[in-house]
């Protein structure tokens, strides 16, 4: 399935279930890409096995770290990603062998939560850039690209920090909801913004938190703020061609309110 020339997957985390099911469910939806959450492969040769065996088109893999608490905005700004010096060991070996198998079914970006970025800290700031820097190096050696997700902080807080890392290996997996669900700016601005680096996208909605300091909620695509047509639009402003994900994280019918979002994206890039 595509929504004009940029081909529909899924967020393989989105379906909660094993390679089996979201095969399953793929069928269902009518989808042949996915946005492959890495880290059951990493753990389990048989379940890389299985995604091997899978004629899937695997658009980008996904790392995500065993500590990250997403109870509460306060929670994921201390656990997020690489941020945790008692977890940056074991994080670190997870994001090494996340690149040897992404390279191992020859996808070409692997994706993460990075973590806040807060230049307010310096100290913070040299640690987290050194271990992107680091991270980004080792994926560079083996030819993958490291997308960071937005969300936690602001397009241009990004932006500054991409300009000044300047590093071939690094863009970004852009989420529209994820500037509303942290409540850090207009999704379509920011896409604006960040276009030189987006490589990759999530289709997913949200609105935002009448509570600063609380999460916003997401919602099924096109219910919520981000606006599914300026959405397209802004992407054909930026000459945009990778692939989108649909990713939903909540709702009680996941599976068909990710085929209502793969149909109303047809139906916008018809």
């Amino acid at each position: 399935m595509k929504c004009k020339n940029w081909p529909v997957g899924v967020c393989t985390w989105s379906l909660q279930t094993d390679i089996t099911g979201v095969a399953e469910a793929m069928k269902k939806i009518g989808l042949e890409h996915v946005h492959l959450g890495i880290r059951p492969a990493l753990q389990d040769p048989d379940v890389l096995a299985a995604i091997q065996s899978r004629d899937w088109t695997i658009t980008a893999t996904m790392i995500d770290f065993p500590q990250e608490d997403y109870s509460t905005l306060e929670a994921i700004k201390v656990t997020g990603g690489i941020v945790p010096d008692d977890c940056w060991e074991q994080n670190h070996k997870l994001f090494l062998g996340a690149i040897d198998t992404t390279v191992k079914l020859g996808v070409k970006y692997l994706s993460m939560h990075a973590g806040f970025i807060d230049e307010t800290d310096q100290a913070y700031a040299r640690k987290f850039h050194d271990r992107i820097k680091s991270l980004a190096d080792a994926a560079a050696e083996k030819g993958i690209v490291l997308l960071l997700e937005t969300g936690q902080e602001t397009a241009e807080e990004l932006k500054k920090f991409l300009e000044q890392l300047n590093h071939p290996a690094i863009a970004v997996n852009f989420d529209p909801a994820n500037m509303i669900l942290y409540d850090k700016g207009d999704p379509i601005e920011a896409l604006r913004t960040l276009a030189p680096w987006i490589k990759h996208l999530h289709v997913k909605d949200a609105t935002r938190t009448e509570q600063p300091g609380t999460w916003g909620a997401e919602v099924p695509w096109g219910t919520g703020q981000v606006g599914p047509q300026a959405f397209i639009n802004a992407l054909e402003e930026i000459g945009f061609d990778g692939a989108m994900a649909i990713e939903r994280e909540a709702g009680d019918d996941r599976i068909g309110d990710i085929k209502l979002a793969a149909e109303k994206l047809k139906s916008l890039g018809g």
